[in-house]
């Protein structure tokens, strides 16, 4: 007897089976139905609502979001074999890979998504297998990605890149059977026309240059794929001014002595004197020869980068040829120059090197000519014309068509009316002046000497302070007076023009503009809004006037860039209060001699001692000496000794811990806001951690790269953070559920049921979805009530939300 919802039937008969099967069938859907209904059912809860508006769609996605590499194929074919180790070998070399498969979709609104991340990426690699063409999620993808590459921007064209695992590029074109009979099996669901595009778009990418791989090894080829995807990635135009007029008469005189076709290997330096232009017809020029080269690269403010250490510089220039992973295992700058060596010997780059002032920067950056494959091309920005009598000549025979030596190329001032031209766009943000300002125009032009960054400067501080006069009186009298402070005595180095414009900020915008000078160029822009936020600066205010008047600016990456011109400008200006004042030091033989003077040091804010393989030590007394100090970074140096009520104002401590041992006594600061650990040798039971929970006000709590951490501290503590970096952590402690300002997080660790009291949460790194999505929940999800921007897989999409979701849309 079987007993089925109440009923009881007989099983002695075949019709009696098929009345049990029917019913048991009846009562799946049923189940099936019901379960469907609950999932979708709309929440009364306003926190679910919130939180599920809160997580953005693709189009929402910040700007320079994307994926680098969208990999379609066919699950059974290769899924656990080449495609797998095609991916891991992508991640390994720091590329960010979506890896798509068909089979684990669920529901329509994944397939939308789908489409958005194919928007979002920026290679494209279809993997063609004997199965592919039989499946039309495939299918559509490849003539999605005909369609995406097709209208994608010429700055940023995308690329689709093919790969013939199984089948031959005959197959893929439809000139045998075995695609072209599977495709008409689609046309009952999609009709002729879909199959048109599909057939179309298939043979169109089997044109494309790509690989083979049936009957071959899977390492060499997954090894040329990796190297090509790197090279693509890396080819993309480098940021050019606005506002800039460009030079077409210079810049053909670079390309005609670049002779971008002939043999040999060329290095050439560009020089003049400091605002004339160098860097951006550099700029102007990679962008216009850059495709025509197997790598590239474009290594900005060569000189900055310099000071902490030229090995770091050779790591930035190896991650365009090989990926941060293997560049970051670079341990010395031997190790560095050989590797350059044995990646670029065979290829044809294009190498540009910003802002060189050392011989030595050439040498260990880019050697000799032997160095590159034929063709390649060096260049190199600089003031210092002594880097031009470098000997690059290789030792070897001689090659036919390679110059002796360095070729160089001295950068005239624009002309007259280019120059006036750039003006009129930077001091009325339109290509002609207002009426009545032609004349004083042309005249502040000539004193300007025409040079770029004067001009550029001049021009945005009449712009911006004649909108704050202009209601008061006749702006005029503001570019007379302007006119006036020029003719005082020559323009030097374009510095009385910076002086201008610096004289003419507040006292605190002034503040935030030498601290970006002396210790933030280049640097990522938050940590230092908060520390300013913490010192009343009112910082996103500063800032905002300081990006008006083009004395900084803020790429993709959120960076501050600032020209070198205007940082030494900046630098100076605390230079000439030596002795009598120095508020900032930057040096590190500077910071020494002023740690050992014993009188009390009042003006002293800020202070980095950052020199690889520095072994000094911090005592209290030399701490004691700067009572305001709000800003220190310290590089492998050690603290001794009882540092109670020193140094009250402290609200950035970056320090590189060199050991586990700890030697400090009341090691806390009541103003910290800023607590930096990056890179720190540092192990679970470091006793800094019993000191540092003293620190109420903490907002930035960064531990990146410490790689001997296996768990987080306790947080209890720390529950004014808003931002916390983890790396690579094992166990994450409870009590980051106490953080409940937290506004952005990054981690690569599991930790179940930790993130639903994280309601100010507005920022969380893919990494930590991976990590914990297979314990993500509804409820989970519907406590981040503040989370703005969440990163993930779609993998992880499919896992945490397939089956209905509170989530309406998710950031790829």
């Amino acid at each position: 007897m079987l007993v089925l919802s109440g009923c009881v039937c007989d099983c002695s008969s075949e019709q009696d089976w098929a009345q049990i099967w029917m019913i048991a069938a009846v009562a799946l859907i049923t189940i099936i139905l019901a379960l469907t209904l609950f999932l979708r059912q709309p929440t009364r809860s306003k926190k679910n609502r919130r939180s599920s508006e809160a997580i953005l769609s693709v189009e929402d996605v910040p700007a320079g979001y994307e994926y680098d590499v969208f990999l379609s194929f066919r699950g059974p074919d290769t899924r656990n074999s080449f495609t797998d180790c095609l991916y891991c070998e992508l991640r390994r070399v720091g590329v960010h890979v979506f890896r798509d498969d068909e089979e684990l979709r669920i529901g329509e609104k994944i397939s939308e998504e789908i489409f958005k991340a194919l928007d979002k990426s920026q290679i494209y690699i279809p993997i063609f297998s004997q199965n592919y063409a039989t499946s039309s999620w495939c299918l559509r993808e490849v003539a999605y990605m005909v369609e995406c590459t097709l209208k994608s921007d010429e700055k940023k064209k995308k690329k689709i890149l093919p790969i013939f695992f199984d089948v031959d590029p005959e197959d893929v074109k439809l000139k045998t059977r075995s695609y072209r009979k599977a495709i008409p099996k689609h046309k009952k669901k999609f009709g002729s026309d879909a199959l048109k595009q599909w057939e179309d778009a298939l043979v169109e990418v089997a044109h494309l240059k790509g690989w083979e791989v049936k009957g071959k090894g899977y390492g060499e080829r997954i090894e040329s794929v990796v190297g090509e995807v790197l090279c693509r990635l890396n080819a993309r135009n480098v940021d050019v001014p606005e506002c800039w007029v460009e030079d077409n008469r210079q810049i053909q005189r670079i390309l005609e002595t670049l002779e971008v076709d002939s043999d040999g290997v060329r290095f050439l330096g560009i020089h003049g004197v400091g605002g004339i232009g160098k860097t951006v017809l550099a700029k102007v020029v990679f962008n216009e020869v850059s495709s025509l080269f197997e790598g590239i690269c474009f290594l900005n403010d060569v000189r900055e980068s310099s000071q902490h250490g030229l090995l770091n510089v050779q790591k930035k220039l190896l991650r365009s040829f090989v990926g941060p992973v293997i560049a970051e295992n670079i341990k010395d700058i031997g190790e560095g120059m050989n590797l350059i060596k044995k990646v670029c010997c065979t290829k044809k780059v294009l190498i540009v090197l910003d802002d060189l002032d050392k011989q030595e920067q050439l040498e260990k950056l880019a050697g000799k000519s032997d160095w590159f494959g034929s063709r390649s091309r060096i260049i190199f920005t600089t003031r210092n014309l002594k880097i031009l009598y470098t000997q690059v000549e290789s030792s070897s025979e001689e090659v036919p068509n390679q110059p002796k030596s360095i070729l160089d190329y001295e950068v005239h001032n624009m002309q007259f009316s280019q120059a006036l031209e750039l003006f009129y766009k930077h001091a009325f943000r339109r290509d002609s002046p207002l009426d009545g300002y032609g004349h004083l125009s042309e005249k502040i032009v000539h004193r300007v000497a025409m040079l770029p960054l004067a001009v550029k400067v001049i021009g945005s501080y009449l712009y911006s302070h004649g909108h704050a006069v202009e209601q008061l009186f006749d702006k005029r009298k503001l570019w007379e007076e302007t006119l006036e402070q020029l003719d005082e005595g020559p323009v030097e180095d374009v510095q009385r023009t910076l002086m201008i414009s610096y004289e003419g900020l507040q006292k605190k915008e002034k503040e935030v503009f030498l601290d970006i000078a002396c210790f933030f160029t280049n640097e990522d822009h938050t940590y230092p809004v908060i520390m300013w936020s913490e010192c009343n600066y009112y910082a996103h205010s500063a800032i905002g006037v300081l990006l008006l008047q083009s004395l900084i600016k803020i790429n993709d990456d959120k960076k501050f860039l600032m020209h070198d011109q205007v940082r030494d400008f900046g630098r100076d200006i605390i230079r000439k209060e030596y002795p009598l004042r120095f508020s900032r030091v930057w040096n590190y033989e500077t910071a020494v001699q002023l740690l050992e003077r014993t009188e009390t040091k009042k003006d002293v804010e800020a202070l980095s001692l950052t020199s690889n393989g520095c072994s000094r030590n911090i005592v209290p007394k030399e701490l004691a000496a700067l009572p305001n100090l709000r800003f220190l970074r310290v590089k492998g140096i050690d603290f001794f000794g009882n540092f109670k009520d020193l140094v009250l104002k402290l609200c950035w401590l970056s320090w590189e811990v060199p050991h586990n041992k700890f030697c400090a006594e009341n090691f806390h600061f009541v103003s910290l806001a800023v607590l930096d650990l990056s890179r720190s040798n540092i192990e679970d039971d470091w006793d800094g951690w019993r000191q540092f929970q003293m620190t109420k006000n903490l907002k930035v709590l960064d531990l990146t790269g410490c790689t001997k951490l296996t768990r987080t501290p306790d947080f209890s503590n720390f529950v004014s953070l808003k931002v916390l970096i983890l790396s690579a952590l094992i166990t994450i402690d409870d009590s980051i559920s106490k953080l409940d300002k937290l506004e952005e997080l990054r981690l690569m660790s599991y930790m179940p049921g930790k993130l639903d009291k994280l309601e100010e949460l507005r920022f969380m790194s893919d990494n930590v979805v991976r990590a914990s999505c297979r314990t993500m929940s509804d409820d989970m999800l519907s406590k981040l009530e503040e989370l703005r921007v969440m990163f993930m897989s779609f993998e992880d999409i499919l896992r945490v939300f397939g089956g209905g979701s509170v989530v309406h849309s998710v950031t790829p």
